[in-house]
Formats: C-alpha cells, structure tokens, sequence
C-alpha cells in the first residue's frame, strides 16, 4: 500500500491576501496610512501585516485591524484566521 506524500497545511494563499491588502490599500492611504503584508502562517492561517504612516500613532488602529482588515481577511480567504501585527505575535 502507498501512502500519499504528507501534504503541507493549506493555509491563506499569500497571493490570494496580497490582492485583498490591494483592495483595502487606498482607502488606508485616504486616511494617511498604509498597510503591509509581513507573512502568513500555513500551520495557523495568521496573517501578518505591517500598518505604516499615520496608522501606527492612531488610537483607532486596533479597530481598523480587527473590524475592518481581520474581517475583510477572513472573508474574502477563508483559511485566514486571524490578522495581526509584529508586535501581536510577539506578546
């Protein structure tokens, strides 16, 4: 009998999250700020991105990650399951 070859975890396509960080971008650098994707985790299905310019002091960027780019993430790719940034995944 032979085993199928262990298959890697089918986590978020990276290709798949960096066209949906294009979608959300302009309206990011409307309010002055902008977004990067750092990486994604295949085993978890996180999400890693970077917010730069005015999103890194505003009080709102918490909301913004969680009530806007997490659920946008996770509805437009669905084995995302969560989105942070560096910082999160250190603590």
């Amino acid at each position: 009998m032979d085993d199928p070859a262990p298959q890697p975890p089918a986590g978020p396509d990276p290709a798949a999250v960096e066209e949906v960080i294009e979608i959300m971008r302009p309206v990011i650098q409307a309010d002055g700020g902008d977004i990067e994707l750092v990486g994604t985790d295949a085993e978890t299905g996180v999400v890693t991105v970077r917010l730069q310019g005015a999103c890194v002091s505003c009080p709102a960027s918490t909301v913004t990650m969680k009530a806007g780019i997490e659920r946008i993430m996770k509805d437009r790719v669905p084995a995302v399951t969560a989105v942070v940034q560096p910082d999160d995944v250190l603590q």
